[in-house]
């Protein structure tokens, strides 16, 4: 089947190129989130320089890496039968597979994710909005853990790509990652809508394909 997602892997490559440009409209949008876009960025600044200067926490890395594939398991319907997770590396046994539960530990952020989600159901419960500047701090320190990461750990050979091929495994991380901000900056901002987001990149989409029938 890798010649089959090779070929599906080619014709997501103007989707790839409109999502970027999708994303630059997005981040633009959102721009006027200055207080929100500092903390962000002081959070994911540090994140680096701690990932820079001191040991890597592997073991935290590969529990996240490990929960996502149960989590992505677990939204298939499937179970997980077996979980291991230690500093030099972890499996999980599960019933049920797919391209998304397989790479999903790499456009996924976990971390970020669940603080997310922990806030908005703190904010349910808690004024929390005094809190947020940890909030938003915290958030871009968990999205960089997972960008340096999934960078660091992609320059090693992993199975989990190359059983689903090269070019189909980048351009899935690739969307993943870019639908994860495309979604998440307006959540976090709330410079706009997130349909007006996906309109964005249907948008580009269109576009990128009229041009690329031209060249043809």
């Amino acid at each position: 089947m890798k010649w089959i997602k090779f070929i599906f892997g080619l014709l997501l490559l103007p989707v790839c190129w409109a999502g970027l440009r999708t994303l630059v409209r997005v981040i633009a949008a959102t721009g006027r989130a200055d207080t929100i876009w500092a903390c962000l960025l002081a959070g994911a600044a540090s994140w680096v320089v701690i990932y820079l200067l001191l040991p890597k926490p592997m073991w935290v890395y590969v529990f996240g890496h490990e929960l996502t594939h149960a989590v992505w398991t677990w939204c298939f319907g499937g179970r997980v039968k077996k979980f291991k997770a230690t500093s030099k590396g972890g499996h999980v046994i599960v019933t049920k597979s797919n391209f998304l539960i397989t790479l999903a530990p790499y456009f996924f952020p976990i971390y970020a994710v669940l603080l997310f989600l922990l806030f908005l159901i703190g904010s349910l419960i808690w004024p929390i909005t005094p809190y947020a500047f940890w909030f938003h701090l915290l958030l871009g320190a968990a999205y960089a853990f997972h960008l340096t990461f999934t960078v660091h750990v992609l320059s090693m050979e992993q199975s989990d790509v190359t059983e689903n091929g090269i070019l189909f495994s980048a351009v899935t991380i690739f969307l993943g990652n870019l639908l994860v901000l495309i979604l998440g900056l307006p959540l976090i901002t709330r410079g706009m809508g997130l349909l007006t987001a996906l309109s964005w990149w249907a948008e580009e989409v269109s576009l990128a394909l009229r041009r690329l029938g031209q060249l043809i």
